[in-house]
């Protein structure tokens, strides 16, 4: 049974999110909504640039926008009015590109008619983004090359896709050897009934679409992605009694995933001695980074890292900002994935990094 492809009707999704909701207070639940309490410095500073209407229709679900933006492409899929697409504008800088895509032509009408005062108010003069309507199933029908995008982010979408194979193949064609996927979605722990599945409401409120966990990682590895990351969850209360009348059954959660195209990763993580020591010199992290939910790099603390650890750190974005020592040559078989915490100094005072 492929559970990555339903028959959840995308224009229900087009006239939920263009004509019933006007705003994020004709949600039916909380599970599009967020405080951004876990944005970084800089995102929260970008955010007091961007225009009310943008925000007024903004619906996601966390902050997926990862630092060591400067100079990047951007894709933005199921942008909506703009919000992240505008983030991250002043994220990449001048020197940046940031594509939005959305179905929706009522979202898009609204994150169009801001492009000019948005890009003066940045400061640009010429604009460093540009919106496309279209389907994230097939992103080449909207011209998105292989290999053309350093960074992909998604805010709370993913999930009302009928056909998330597609979309997550289309997500590592485009993305660059090295390149970074950084989304937020809604999951679940365990999956959504069919009879639920087709429910307007639930569909448009991030529900009868959410992906259950083990299926994600199913999906991932099916697209070549053997090793992804959560950097942050939360519990999500659907706050409504009709809602949860009909799908109350079912624990939702608010995930925020980094994954990376590389070539090297395993299924498994793996030891090969190696040591990872980060520099501090990564924007608002310069006491420590946090590469996911288990892996917080303390400033010059070496760190034993797993293969997958370690290519994530050396063959990406983030590999000025770190020391990786040893290699490949010699395996000592599965990682130990204890938390750091339990892990025991070894001779040379090296600790562990979980994985």
């Amino acid at each position: 049974m492929n559970l990555s492809k339903t028959d959840l009707d995308p224009e229900n999704v087009k006239h939920y999110y263009g004509t019933v909701l006007q705003g994020s207070g004709d949600l039916k639940t909380s599970a599009c909504c967020t405080t951004d309490e876990s944005a970084s410095p800089r995102v929260r500073n970008a955010l007091a640039n961007i225009d009310d209407e943008i925000l007024k229709r903004y619906y996601g679900c966390g902050s997926p926008l990862p630092p060591l933006l400067e100079g990047c492409t951007v894709l933005d899929l199921g942008c909506g009015s703009g919000r992240d697409v505008y983030l991250a504008s002043q994220l990449v800088g001048a020197t940046g590109q940031v594509i939005g895509v959305d179905m929706t032509g009522e979202q898009l009408a609204v994150a169009r008619h801001h492009l000019e005062p948005q890009m003066v108010r940045f400061g640009y003069a010429q604009p460093n983004v540009i919106f496309h309507q279209g389907r994230m199933e097939d992103l080449a029908a909207i011209g998105i090359a292989d290999h053309s995008v350093d960074v992909v982010i998604s805010n709370c979408v993913l999930n009302l896709s009928p056909d998330k194979r597609a979309v997550f193949g289309e997500i590592f064609r485009v993305l660059k050897p090295g390149g970074e996927l950084y989304f937020s979605d809604v999951f679940s722990g365990r999956r959504v009934p069919t009879t639920l599945r087709t429910d307007p409401v639930l569909h448009g409120e991030c529900l009868a679409g959410a992906l259950y966990r083990e299926d994600f990682r199913r999906l991932l590895r099916d697209v070549g992605c053997l090793d992804h990351r959560l950097t942050a969850s939360r519990r999500i209360t659907l706050d409504n009694s009709e809602v949860e009348a009909k799908i109350g059954m079912i624990d939702f959660h608010s995930v925020t995933v980094r994954a990376f195209k590389l070539a090297a990763l395993e299924d498994l993580c793996e030891d090969y001695g190696q040591v990872a020591i980060y520099r501090g010199t990564i924007p608002d992290w310069s006491h420590h980074f946090d590469l996911d939910d288990h892996h917080r790099f303390p400033t010059g603390k070496p760190l034993l890292v797993c293969g997958n650890t370690a290519a994530m750190l050396q063959e990406t974005r983030y590999h000025p900002h770190f020391t990786v020592q040893g290699d490949r040559s010699t395996h000592f078989g599965p990682f130990d994935c204890a938390p750091a915490v339990a892990k025991t100094i070894d001779a040379r005072g090296v600790g562990g990094a979980c994985c």
